[in-house]
């Protein structure tokens, strides 16, 4: 175990059994290091702010004030996407760049893979212009997990046709929604208005992988951007 490992598990062990202390010899046997290192390892989430004091006596050790601190923090790679959207909003505010600031922290804070997921999702989610559209889709969750929708979808005189789609991305425009998707009933890659989507049942088929269609796409690639959750901290 490395050493930034090593701290986080520290301060979960202590956080487990708060308020009740860990002598430093139990930790060093705990996690297979010497006292010594124990006590530098503890002074060092001291210096960083985490409240881990020392209890004397002969039962005494260290404990974590569970009062102060907060359990992990485990976004789903659909929370950290909805939340880089939010933060879209936030352009031109004078909180831009503390949002963009926090938003990083939270990512790094992801676990790898889910992190790498919620990237990538990202990616499938084109805006044009500045900020996100107000509106959110409805089905966006159905982006990472890869199932077939059956949805109710009118056409502009207002019939409605049921179609088996397989979401690819969104894009928004202005102040409007769309969802990207490869239409069963077409054969082919659709893009469907959220506000004329009436239904949504996520189906027992699994979608085939397929790439973001973007040279499919009527929009100029110059006015179009894919959402990233590193965003600019620049106002």
């Amino acid at each position: 175990m490395n050493r930034t490992d090593r701290l986080y598990a520290l301060v979960e062990e202590l956080r487990a059994v708060a308020p009740r202390p860990r002598s430093a010899r139990w930790l060093a046997e705990r996690f297979e290091v010497s006292v010594r290192t124990v006590e530098r390892d503890i002074a060092a989430l001291q210096q960083s702010g985490t409240p881990v004091y020392a209890e004397p006596g002969r039962t005494g050790g260290y404990c974590l004030d569970r009062a102060h601190t907060l359990p992990p923090v485990n976004l789903t790679p659909q929370e950290a996407v909805a939340m880089a959207l939010a933060l879209r909003r936030l352009d031109g505010t004078p909180f831009r760049q503390a949002a963009a600031s926090g938003l990083r922290k939270l990512v790094a804070a992801m676990r790898a893979d889910d992190a790498a997921a919620a990237q990538a999702l990202a990616e499938r989610i084109h805006l044009v212009g500045a900020s996100a559209p107000a509106t959110m889709p409805p089905v966006v969750g159905a982006l990472p997990v890869g199932r077939v929708l059956r949805i109710g979808y009118a056409d502009r005189s207002g019939a409605t046709t049921t179609r088996d789609v397989e979401p690819l991305g969104y894009v928004g425009v202005r102040e409007q929604w769309y969802l990207i998707a490869w239409c069963r009933l077409r054969a082919s890659v659709r893009i469907f208005r959220i506000d004329r989507i009436s239904t949504v049942v996520p189906t027992r088929q699994a979608a085939p992988p397929r790439t973001f269609p973007e040279a499919e796409l009527d929009i100029p690639a110059a006015g179009r951007e894919a959402l990233s959750l590193f965003a600019r901290t620049a106002g």
